[in-house]
């Protein structure tokens, strides 16, 4: 029985004393801020008011009914801690580790999700700002299949709109052929640059990029050729970025696949008496909601982004059969979504409640906001060269004998990447700092990676020793000094873990107790010798460094860092 189910055993025995419901005793448990105090606390506050009792008489009453051979309780003031048992835990967490209950949690019963994830520009670098909508919707992807959904990735590319007229224009007026051949996306981006600040003193190129596009949407010929140039070029860049990052995708679906969607939408809004004029566009309004209206054709005639979500929306559940559509995009776009949303609802498509935008905090440049108009970007593929080439110079100096540094390195510069993201709360704005990100000291993946490698060492050690093996039941009390205790605790929180990540969308919930998984095991390490002792303390030991291990190194894997054995 895993760390939940403990604490729902005294939700259990707690409903079964008070003749309340198990449901609205479960969340009122908690962990006590000092673990002197106990494992699991339970307040008596919300009993106060029915019971007319002061909250220190209830927990008074309760903690003789309380009894069990799994705990001891005590009541203190208005609280009831618990302490476990920790022979009988540590049985319980190596049974569960043995079984597979330890890393499994089914809370999502097969539900199709699809997660619109990374989404960039055609024509535009991979910045580093790219990141955060990659690795956040990466690590949704792996976290919801494995607590029991069905999830399907898609790269929302992209590719159309009135930055196509502008890139069109600029590569005609200026593109140099060789220099695009050499580096197209960097020359893309300088192309893009020149447009914006050409425009600035010549306004007819505004005008000009406009009709290149409405070109484009009516199938000119050197438009299309252009255009189809810019997002091979791009791709081809793409995926040499996401071959590094670990990242691939159910679908490449960009904005331009739902271009013949979009008229049966326009349609459907029109028969349905929700388009309206506005200064000779054509809208659908929200004032009821308090919201600008949403805007569906341009004067000019032109599709906006908004018609082309409210196809692929409807085609992501008429035809992807997604019962729950997620959007892992940044939450400047949140208005864009409510929009959204309410549009679908407006419709009468009532499975818009299930569509949900994922937002998360800019990523900023030393406080700046970047901006590919100005220029302003930091390429992810040079930064991950230098965490890479980092990474490398730490295990020159630590392990210079290492067996395939290249291929360490590379895993290690990543993940000091990608868990420096990750560790943040989604919604946070990120300053972005190279020295900081790059970091392998403290709170970062290299260490987290650390703890999994000195797992690895620790067993190969130990080679030859039975660690499935069950011991004795006696044995067990060689695992229940603190820290030993500690690192358990920590192990059987894990389904736990997953769970609220999942709920909450939040990979964060999981790279921070990671973290503090590695640091339990860290500090077991060093104040318990794991090989140490007669066969039975040894193996009792190793069996928990070996959960400990499985534990870290899928819950990296989730998060999409690698676990090399050795670093």
């Amino acid at each position: 029985m895993m760390m939940m189910l403990l604490m729902d055993k005294i939700a259990l025995a707690l409903a079964k004393a008070l003749a309340l419901p198990e449901a609205e005793i479960r969340p009122l448990l908690e962990y006590p801020p000092d673990e002197e105090l106990g494992d699991v606390a339970f307040p008596c506050f919300t009993l106060a008011r029915t019971m007319k009792q002061s909250p220190a008489s209830i927990a008074a009453w309760l903690e003789p009914l309380l009894a069990d051979a799994g705990w001891s309780v005590r009541a203190a003031g208005p609280y009831l801690n618990f302490k476990w048992n920790r022979e009988l835990a540590a049985a319980q967490l190596i049974a569960d580790w043995k079984s597979g209950t330890l890393m499994h949690a089914a809370i999502g019963n097969g539900e199709r999700v699809i997660i619109d994830m990374s989404s960039p520009n055609i024509a535009k670098p991979f910045g580093i700002g790219h990141l955060r909508s990659t690795m956040i919707g990466n690590a949704l992807y792996h976290i919801l299949r494995k607590v029991g959904y069905e999830t399907v990735s898609v790269n929302h590319l992209g590719d159309w709109g009135t930055q196509f007229g502008k890139m069109i224009t600029a590569y005609l007026k200026w593109g140099d052929e060789q220099q695009l051949a050499a580096d197209p996306i960097k020359g893309y981006l300088e192309l893009y640059v020149r447009f914006h600040e050409e425009a600035e003193q010549h306004p007819a190129l505004e005008d000009e990029a406009r009709s290149w596009f409405a070109k484009l949407e009516a199938g000119d010929a050197e438009a299309i050729r252009c255009w189809s140039q810019f997002i091979a070029d791009s791709l081809k860049e793409f995926n040499k970025l996401y071959a590094r990052l670990g990242v691939s995708f159910d679908h490449f679906l960009g904005e331009s696949f739902y271009n013949d969607k979009m008229d049966a939408v326009v349609q459907q809004l029109q028969e349905q008496q929700l388009l309206e004029e506005s200064e000779g566009a054509q809208v659908v309004r929200l004032d009821e909601h308090e919201l600008p209206p949403c805007l569906i054709r341009k004067s000019d005639g032109t599709s906006i982004y908004a018609t082309r979500d409210l196809a692929t929306a409807i085609y992501r559940h008429e035809e992807m059969k997604g019962s729950e559509l997620l959007y892992v995009v940044g939450s400047e776009q949140s208005l864009h979504f409510r929009q959204l949303f309410l549009v679908l609802e407006k419709m009468g498509f009532a499975w818009a409640a299930a569509c949900k935008h994922i937002p998360f905090g800019l990523m900023k440049l030393d406080g700046q906001k970047m901006s590919t108009r100005r220029g302003k970007v930091v390429f992810l593929e040079e930064v991950l060269d230098e965490a890479v080439q980092r990474a490398l110079q730490k295990i020159e100096e630590k392990n210079p004998a290492l067996a395939g540094k290249a291929e360490v390195a590379e895993a290690v510069g990543i993940g000091a990447v990608v868990f420096g993201d990750l560790k943040n709360t989604r919604l946070l704005a990120v300053d972005f700092v190279l020295e900081d990100v790059l970091n392998f000291e403290g709170e970062t993946g290299p260490y987290v990676q650390y703890a999994y490698a000195r797992t690895q060492r620790i067993l190969a050690k130990a080679a030859g020793s039975d660690v499935a093996a069950a011991p004795q039941p006696a044995d067990y009390e060689y695992v229940t000094g603190d820290y030993a205790w500690l690192l358990m605790k920590m192990l059987l929180r894990y389904t736990a873990v997953l769970g609220d990540a999942a709920k909450r969308h939040e990979p964060s919930i999981l790279a921070r107790y990671l973290i503090q998984l590695a640091q339990a095991f860290n500090r077991f390490y060093h104040h318990d010798k794991v090989l140490a002792g007669d066969a039975g303390e040894r193996i009792v030991k190793l069996k928990l460094v070996q959960v400990a291990a499985d534990v870290l190194k899928e819950g990296l894997e989730l998060l999409g860092l690698k676990t090399p054995k050795e670093i």
